[in-house]
């Protein structure tokens, strides 16, 4: 009898630990990720136990590059992926690896930047004296840049500057850092999947990792990238972060977590509670104190230094993490909204930053013919989904997880105009082909 009500106590105190969970059809999970500081929301919600509170047993697993992760998303390998923005929404609409792919969580806002070689740094700071200081004013344009630029074509030359993937936030940033002070970063076309038709510069891609050493050898004399990446030029002293990508777009959107429509429309529940644990993990990673310091951040930034996860040196990782960024080592400036993981309401997958990333694959060539208003509209409600991220979010709150006034829930998916832009340029996600029609370079469409 004594045995029974033991058996007894503890089905009751197990039933009591996971009436929350929800019943999911695959408990046992793999995710990749690239070796950056913005995978933290995976990283996290496994390290601390949110993914394990929802009943799900993950396993994060490095990957080589953007493609290869892509890949193993669309074959099964992985249950799901740290993505860039940009590649849910090219996959479905078949620019590189054609498959429907869709997110419903948002990992983050900014944290990439942009650097230069020390040489090109020199070149610089000669054609725009302010820049000749510990401190030069920011933000930085590429209007100092573009007399390098120009002479280096007289010279038969093309100025070389790595980014990620063609279809990275990395790479529409560099191309809109370049397009904005009037230097052309080139087009894609049927011919050029390349993206260096009228270029002024050459754009290649480079595995993030690989960034400081390529710069080092001197293949190319510029870079986009994120986090520890940038840092980490500035700790060897082999270039100069010149502006992040804060600066060119104010709060931008950065990576989404991504799977393919098949395993979503497989595993909903399990979705759910990927999607509740993840959102989870981003509330403790922007978790601060009564006087506004992020809290978590100094251990955070311990956990992705390990060689399992970023594998850089803590100390470059926590410049940027807890709300730094060293510009140079005698540029030190305070930006607590470098890395952003759940304020301003950023988890939510809106449809206004898909529609911006197609607009810059149409602007660039990527998407080679002109679509209607309605076509990218249509095309980010293809790929995001607020539905799933509200249910979670949802659950959450009515187990007083999160706060109401945290989540957007009666938003129509699109965040008021900006111009919060390097160039000032307003953007409306509702407005597409207007906006892609406002700027110099760039394919324009009839409205």
């Amino acid at each position: 009898m004594k045995i029974r009500n033991t058996i007894l106590i503890t089905a009751l105190t197990i039933g009591s630990l996971h009436a929350d969970q929800l019943d999911v059809e695959k408990d046992e999970l793999k995710f990749g990720f690239i070796k950056l500081t913005d995978c933290a929301p995976i990283v996290i919600a496994k390290e601390k136990g949110f993914f394990e509170d929802e009943g799900l047993q993950v396993e994060v697993i490095a990957q080589p590059n953007w493609k290869t992760l892509l890949d193993n998303v669309i074959s099964g390998e992985l249950d799901g992926a740290h993505m860039l923005s940009g590649q849910p929404i090219a996959a479905t609409i078949g620019f590189g690896t054609k498959a429907h792919v869709v997110t419903a969580f948002t990992m983050d806002l900014n944290g990439n930047g942009i650097t230069v070689s020390n040489d090109i740094w020199s070149e610089m700071q000669e054609n725009d004296p302010k820049l000749d200081s510990p401190t030069p004013p920011h933000p930085i344009t590429a209007d100092s840049l573009k007399p390098v630029v120009e002479e280096k074509l007289e010279d038969g030359e093309k100025l070389q500057m790595g980014m990620v993937f063609p279809t990275s936030t990395h790479n529409y940033e560099i191309r809109y850092w370049l397009a904005a002070a009037g230097i052309h970063p080139g087009m894609y076309t049927t011919t050029d999947i390349g993206g260096r038709t009228d270029a002024q510069v050459e754009l290649s891609v480079t595995p993030p990792p690989m960034m400081p050493a390529t710069l080092e050898a001197g293949n190319i004399q510029g870079y986009c990238v994120g986090e520890p990446w940038n840092q980490q030029a500035v700790a060897k002293g082999i270039g100069v972060p010149v502006t992040t990508n804060y600066d060119i777009w104010k709060n931008n959107p950065e990576k989404v977590f991504g799977v393919s429509k098949e395993w979503a429309d497989e595993n909903p529940q399990t979705y759910l509670a990927v999607t509740k644990a993840l959102i989870l993990a981003g509330q403790w990673l922007d978790e601060t104190n009564s006087a506004g310091e992020l809290v978590n951040r100094e251990e955070a930034a311990r956990i992705l230094s390990r060689p399992d996860y970023v594998g850089a040196d803590y100390d470059v990782i926590k410049n940027s993490m807890t709300g730094y960024f060293l510009f140079q080592k005698t540029d030190k400036r305070s930006m607590p909204d470098f890395n952003v993981f759940y304020k301003h309401q950023c988890t939510y997958p809106w449809y206004s930053d898909g529609v911006w990333f197609l607009t810059q694959m149409r602007r660039w060539g990527q998407i080679t013919e002109a679509k209607s208003k309605d076509w990218y509209l249509e095309t980010a409600k293809d790929v995001y989904k607020p539905d799933i991220y509200l249910a979670a979010a949802k659950m959450l709150l009515e187990e007083e997880k999160i706060k109401k006034e945290d989540i957007p829930w009666d938003t129509d998916g699109f965040k008021p105009a900006t111009t919060d832009f390097i160039d000032g340029v307003s953007y409306d996600g509702k407005e597409p082909i207007k906006y892609l029609n406002s700027h110099k370079i760039g394919n324009k469409d009839p409205e």
